[in-house]
């Protein structure tokens, strides 16, 4: 054809139900239905269905065109050896193309090859045009029918093909998200979590930038990290400010296309950063009881505008990262309590003293904590056995493994086996859930049996077990639950005299006598008695929010001269009393209310009385001790007995004793 020709879908022969055409034009046709049928994502067939058309047409080049006013190639095919035709496009002809929903043919002219421009066709308003050309001869009438079918079925192809391409690309944010997720939970530091969600949010919707606004609500400012091209990559601004402060208070998505354009856009941080914001999308980030924590903001988008896609991705990452962060939150505060709570216990390990036998002590610490080695403790009631155990484990290699302690003493033998290696559920009545036993626990750290010298001759023979197999059986289960526990046990018994007289395993007695420490009584180390008092004292008057006390002369000798039957628990009950209870700023004799044990006397009388009347009678001694140290003062003795004085006349008077008027 040597002229314009025009030709509309409704025209074309080939197009209609009863359509007249030759078998080779029938054959082109299906041979385009078949390869659109058999593509999927629209990238892949526009160049399978490109390549067909222009090979049909012996064409120099096939692409698609974009609509107005870009016209830029979305797809194009070119003949192998030549280069694709960029410049001296008729775009009025393609925007006529449009216009008339139509296809055209146009012969070649001077510098310009023969062109076919049809519009696809789209159950929209089409805004795409299917070009061809060639040098070498014009388009015939024939070749612009099979150009506009061409056109029409491609269109329609490309429709169906770019749904297609949206549930993968839903699919491929969604497999992203997953793996985001992922990468999430494995962050442990606050600072390193921000710069990775914001690394992700940015990468993830093609952005230039991003980044999270934590809300400070006690000082009414925003926190943005990272802030690239601010000191510390960190950004301050107060909690109205911009795009952000908008979404902190509504909670709503933000969305500026064009921030010019944004009253409320805040340019003062771009002026700081040097960087230039031409769109924002931002979202609020919420932890799981709805409260706001901040917000997830990202930057010019790199393709096109930001579109529901888009936000939808974007809040689902906002979901994750808060949580992230919430965990991230969390776990720091759990860690900071463990610190505490570790340093609390490494406190209460502190072996007080500078006598010889206390130096001794403390280098033989030393030695076996870097053991595996168990560990019999000796000494009598309050020394400070539970102590040494404790700083044995936080000495060794286990110290960030449980301590668990054990008072085989005040365990009845009916429920030692339940306690020490648990139970499964309905092992016995009561037993409605399964329980990990005390030595599972302690397992990778240290299990501290104290009075061992009072465990039964049943649960010796179990301890005896599990100390040489390394293994636990539930009450009422059959599974072998392997332990790594270390064994640490403290008596005040002569465990040597209780082999002997056949009251303790002898072959118990040495696999817990590998290495034994013997703590001293206070009263064979005095030179530490006012060096455990004032360390008692400071903490004491720290627990009771006062100044320190100060302990008089006479104090001093009198509590160097005391007896302690109770050891270093006596001075520690003492001081605490004191540092609570006493009025003045100075410890004085007075203040110092020692308890003494009942004497010989004492036993044998309260021996040939009732459980009330031995009560009674102990209550009336210690009330008229304490009323005789007061010297007769009953304010001070209710103070001394830890009560009101209302409440020790009324005592008194239950107890029969003489009231002072």
């Amino acid at each position: 054809m040597s002229e314009t020709v025009w030709l509309s879908a409704s025209a074309c022969s080939l197009l209609q139900p009863a359509a007249e055409a030759d078998a080779q034009s029938l054959r082109l046709v299906q041979r385009l239905l078949e390869l659109g049928c058999s593509q999927r994502g629209s990238e892949e067939l526009a160049g399978v269905l490109l390549e067909e058309i222009g090979t049909v047409l012996q064409a120099d080049q096939a692409l698609v065109l974009d609509s107005p006013p870009n016209w830029s190639p979305l797809w194009q095919y070119v003949r192998r050896g030549l280069r694709p035709i960029r410049d001296n496009w008729p775009h009025n002809l393609f925007g006529e193309v449009l216009d008339r929903v139509a296809g055209v043919s146009q012969p070649s002219q001077t510098g310009i090859p023969a062109i076919i421009a049809t519009c696809l066709s789209y159950t929209k308003q089409p805004d795409r045009v299917l070009v061809i050309n060639r040098h070498r001869v014009d388009f015939s009438r024939s070749e612009l029918e099979y150009a506009v079918v061409a056109g029409h079925y491609l269109g329609l192809a490309l429709e169906k093909a770019a749904g297609w391409d949206e549930q993968q690309k839903r699919l491929e944010r969604q497999e992203a998200l997953v793996k985001i997720a992922g990468q999430l939970i494995g962050q442990r530091d606050a600072a390193s979590l921000l710069h990775h969600i914001a690394e992700q949010a940015a990468g993830l919707l093609g952005c230039e930038r991003a980044s999270m606004f934590l809300w400070d609500k006690t000082r009414h400012e925003l926190v943005g990290r990272p802030a690239l091209g601010m000191p510390d990559e960190e950004l301050r601004l107060p909690d109205t400010t911009g795009v952000v402060g908008r979404v902190i208070a509504t909670g709503d998505v933000c969305q500026v296309d064009e921030v010019k354009t944004d009253p409320n856009w805040d340019s003062n941080p771009d002026a700081a950063s040097g960087f230039r914001t031409n769109n924002v999308l931002c979202v609020a980030l919420n932890d799981r009881e709805g409260e706001r924590l901040g917000a997830l903001q990202v930057l010019n988008k790199k393709r096109g505008r930001f579109n529901p896609a888009d936000v939808e991705t974007l809040q689902a990452l906002a979901s994750h990262s808060a949580a992230a962060l919430q965990n991230v939150r969390e776990r720091q505060a759990l860690l900071r309590s463990n610190a505490e709570l570790e340093g609390q216990a490494r406190k209460d390990c502190l072996l007080v003293g500078n006598c010889p036998a206390i130096e001794a002590l403390r280098s033989t610490i030393e030695r076996v904590a870097r053991t595996e080695l168990p560990v019999l403790i000796l000494g009598e009631s309050g020394t400070g056995k539970e102590v040494v155990a404790r700083s044995i484990h936080y000495r060794s290699p286990r110290q960030h493994q449980p301590f668990i302690p054990v008072n085989c003493a005040a365990i009845a033998e009916t429920l030692l086996e339940s306690e020490l290696f648990g139970h499964e559920k309905g092992a016995f009545t009561d037993a409605h859930a399964t329980r990990p036993g005390k030595f599972e626990l302690a397992s990778g750290g240290t299990l501290f049996l104290d009075e061992i010298g009072d465990l039964s001759a049943g649960g010796q023979g179990k301890l005896l077990r599990v100390l040489e197999e390394k293994v636990v059986y539930r009450v009422g289960g059959s599974q072998v639950i392997p332990v790594d526990t270390r064994i640490v046990a403290a008596t005040n018994r002569n465990l040597g005299e209780a082999v002997r007289a056949g009251r303790f395993r002898e072959d118990l007695f040495y696999r817990l006598t590998v290495v034994t420490l013997d703590l001293p009584p206070l009263r064979d180390r005095r030179e530490d008695i006012l060096l455990l008092t004032e360390y008692f004292l400071q903490q004491f008057c720290r627990d009771a929010g006062r100044r320190c006390l100060k302990l008089s002369a006479e104090a001093r000798r009198r509590l160097e001269q005391h007896p302690w039957p109770g050891n270093i628990r006596e001075l520690r009950n003492l001081m605490e009393r004191v540092a609570f209870l006493c009025s003045k700023d100075k410890v004085e004799p007075s203040d110092l209310a020692f308890i003494l044990r009942p004497s010989a006397d004492d036993k044998k009388r309260y021996s040939n009385s009732s459980l009330n009347e031995a009560t009674d009678e102990f209550q009336r001694q210690h009330i008229t001790q304490a009323i005789e140290r007061a010297g007769g003062n009953m304010s001070d003795a209710a103070r001394l007995l830890g009560l009101h004085r209302s409440n020790l006349y009324r005592k008194m008077r239950m107890l029969q004793m003489e009231v002072p008027s």
